[in-house]
């Protein structure tokens, strides 16, 4: 009896979720979209103040320093409360976003995680710039090559080797931190959670394990691209 039942309500949860695929691939999307979008200029701000946290400018390195402890010190939930709240009290509200089909809560979202991620892919790349031999550099700057020049041509290409791991669970937590975002009106995947839960309560279990299968889709497909990466420059090493 108690079998029958439990078939029968795994059927119906089944049964659920394939009428609901729709609203679950759109917050599929919406999460995949965030997390690229977010991780691409997390790495670009990331790259940029790990470049200044090892300059000779004095100015830059504390500029960079600041940027990367404010940022992991401050609580991810307070990072997308103040900007999707004190942007627009400053008049910044991305009024260009309408007109190209963009929700102004997903530009918010995407400032937030990509601030907070940032200082954490810095602090991985500058772990990987002070893990090339001092002399590298220097034979560089010897031959004439600039700062810039060097970091870009000489340290950078070594220490991807050593930042692969570190920036793929980065990665993988970012994509977990996005569900935040559902708080502040993103379509998301943990937004198709809630919208079920508060819809269909009576199918409560199926609606978690979906939501729980993507994210770990999600984090397996992130992890099993480092690791082919990792292998590929072990290679060409």
């Amino acid at each position: 009896m108690v079998l029958a039942e439990t078939a029968g309500a795994a059927t119906g949860g089944l049964e659920f979720l394939w009428q609901q695929r729709g609203p679950f691939f759109s917050g599929l999307l919406g999460t995949v979209e965030l997390s690229v979008v977010a991780g691409i200029l997390a790495t670009i701000i990331g790259l940029i103040v790990a470049a200044m946290r090892v300059s000779p400018i004095p100015a830059l390195r504390v500029a960079g320093t600041a940027w990367s402890g404010f940022f992991r010190n401050t609580p991810l939930t307070l990072v997308f409360l103040a900007t999707s709240v004190v942007l627009p009290l400053v008049g910044i509200r991305f009024a260009w976003a309408d007109a190209i089909g963009v929700d102004t809560f997903f530009i918010f979202a995407v400032i937030a995680l990509s601030t907070y991620t940032s200082c954490f892919v810095a602090d991985a790349i500058r772990s990987g710039f002070n893990a090339v031999p001092v002399g590298q550099a220097e034979a560089a700057r010897a031959v004439g090559m600039t700062f810039g020049q060097t970091l870009r041509l000489v340290v950078l290409p070594q220490a991807l080797r050593s930042v692969l791991p570190p920036l793929a669970s980065m990665y993988i937590a970012m994509i977990k931190n996005s569900a935040i975002a559902e708080f502040f009106n993103v379509g998301e995947l943990t937004r198709f959670f809630d919208d079920q839960v508060r819809d269909h309560p009576e199918h409560l279990y199926a609606e978690f394990i979906a939501v729980a299968v993507g994210y770990i889709v999600l984090t397996l497909l992130v992890s099993g691209a480092f690791n082919l990466a990792e292998r590929r420059l072990a290679v060409s090493r």
